[in-house]
């Protein structure tokens, strides 16, 4: 039971190597395609930004705050990729002398968050060309990847597949159905969508072939990290979403008192 199981996942990093070769895409070709944000348009779908519950904002009000949400969105998901391509890298070694399925299937898992780090600054520099200046996201990728990454990897891998798992519904439920989105924006997620689809089948791969090896005592320990990982990176939205408040009331052309 134990041999179909190991070849079960086998099959899984293979059929993972599969999907990345028939989805690949590149950035300006697929993606940008020589493209600039239309700021008559969302950004961010309501379902994400929330903003039709800020009732006291005009609709041109509630769509330049799905824009700077929107903006910040990108930039996380950008943070984030920093931790996530280092432990991938940190895990390949494994298979180095091993299973090259599997050693092929984490190196285009690198790779692609390689790439998904170059989209986001893009994103950012093509943000700021059309919003007024004053934006601050503030959170360093080395600094936040330094910080995750002195967890255990149990807890690295339980956070990266929770956030893949998010980005997967995320797309599917808001992003993918909101017809009146900057196109644009829109397919910067989709694409980003198709390849981690398979990063998710890749984090929970290798999540488990961790639990497999770690004991009941390391494995609480790891829960606990896990956990103190989830609330710094609820402390990284709050700070950001205080800061993306601030850079709307002075910009957004009219005075808004703190209330």
């Amino acid at each position: 039971m134990l041999a179909l199981t190991e070849k079960e996942n086998l099959d899984r990093y293979a059929r993972a190597v599969a999907a990345s070769k028939r989805v690949r895409w590149t950035i300006d070709q697929d993606v940008i395609q020589n493209r600039t944000f239309d700021t008559t348009q969302k950004f961010l779908p309501d379902g994400l930004s929330k903003v039709k519950e800020f009732d006291f904002l005009t609709a041109a009000e509630q769509r330049y705050l799905s824009q700077i949400q929107g903006r910040t969105y990108a930039n996380i998901f950008g943070l984030v990729e920093r931790f996530i391509d280092a432990k991938m890298l940190e895990l390949s070694r494994d298979f180095w002398f091993g299973d090259q399925i599997a050693l092929e299937a984490l190196v285009r898992m690198s790779d692609e968050e390689l790439k998904h780090q170059e989209l986001f600054r893009r994103i950012e520099q093509l943000a700021s060309e059309r919003m007024p200046a004053g934006y601050r996201f503030t959170m360093q990728p080395n600094d936040v990847a330094g910080a995750v990454l002195g967890k255990s990897t149990w807890a690295v891998l339980g956070l990266t597949l929770f956030i893949e798992l998010f980005t997967q519904m995320h797309y599917r439920q808001s992003i993918e159905p909101d017809e009146n989105l900057s196109p644009l924006f829109k397919d910067v997620f989709l694409y980003h969508w198709k390849e981690e689809s398979q990063h998710a089948i890749l984090d929970e791969l290798e999540w488990l072939r961790c639990d497999r090896k770690i004991s009941a005592a390391a494995r609480d320990k790891a829960v606990d990290e896990f956990i103190e990982l989830v609330v710094g990176v609820d402390g990284i939205l709050q700070q950001q979403a205080a800061d993306d408040s601030q850079y709307f009331a002075e910009t957004c052309g009219r005075y808004l008192t703190s209330e």
